[in-house]
């Protein structure tokens, strides 16, 4: 599904949502109701300048529509990797764009995560991730770091990361292992307008990722380990 037609799909009562380098910015309505579209197109790189221009995006949503819902468009290669990157710190605006996400919670707009197409590493992290509700299409690849790449970072045999991705999904990539974690709610199908307007009707309450987790048999010791330090500290 191109990006017309996921459009299209999402807003059947109209949207007009527009494309500038790789960022997504726009409206659209489902069942009368207006929502901010924020997002990234082309297996984007998220680096400086698109954190940026996403985090700009999220304060003009809370200065001009005070407590309309965000939809999150997710498609993104990850973090842009490069020299430039690091040494302007591309982590203080990674960071500065979950912030401004999470004051846009605080203020009261409903956050709501769609990936698309692609989602992967830091670039989902501080992004697509920081919603209320995270969702995909069935045909969409999400993953924070392939086998190759965490054997050179861990030093872990490739070989072992495989025989270990087999029964623990903290190890594998893909929607299904999300969707075991936690980090996954669902899978959507079509009609898409459909899953948008139930998922703007929930209201906001905790994150159950880790009660999902360990629901699903996915991760089984975040929440009661979680559970465990609130009612020591208590």
């Amino acid at each position: 599904m191109n990006l017309h037609e996921l459009l299209d799909e999402l807003f059947p009562d109209g949207h007009e949502v527009g494309c500038d380098d790789e960022v997504l910015v726009g409206s659209g309505r489902v069942k009368g109701r207006e929502v901010a579209v924020i997002g990234t197109a082309g297996h984007a790189a998220i680096g400086i300048e698109i954190a940026l221009n996403l985090a700009a995006a999220v304060l003009q949503v809370i200065e001009s529509h005070p407590g309309r819902p965000i939809l999150m468009l997710v498609d993104t290669q990850g973090q842009r990797l490069g020299r430039r990157d690091e040494l302007l710190g591309i982590n203080g605006y990674l960071a500065h764009l979950a912030k401004c996400l999470e004051m846009a919670r605080q203020r009261g707009h409903r956050l709501i995560s769609l990936v698309y197409a692609e989602a992967v590493s830091g670039g989902f992290l501080s992004f697509g991730m920081m919603a209320d509700e995270i969702h995909t299409l069935q045909e969409t690849q999400v993953r924070v770091m392939n086998l190759p790449a965490m054997a050179r970072i861990t030093k872990i045999p490739l070989e072992r990361l495989e025989e270990l991705s087999i029964d623990s999904p903290a190890f594998a990539p893909g929607i299904d292992n999300f969707f075991k974690l936690g980090g996954v709610e669902s899978v959507w199908s079509t009609p898409l307008s459909e899953h948008l307007e139930a998922a703007l009707t929930r209201k906001a309450g905790a994150d159950t990722r880790s009660r999902l987790g360990l629901d699903r048999k996915g991760r089984v010791l975040a929440y009661p380990v979680a559970r465990r330090v609130c009612t020591e500290r208590v």
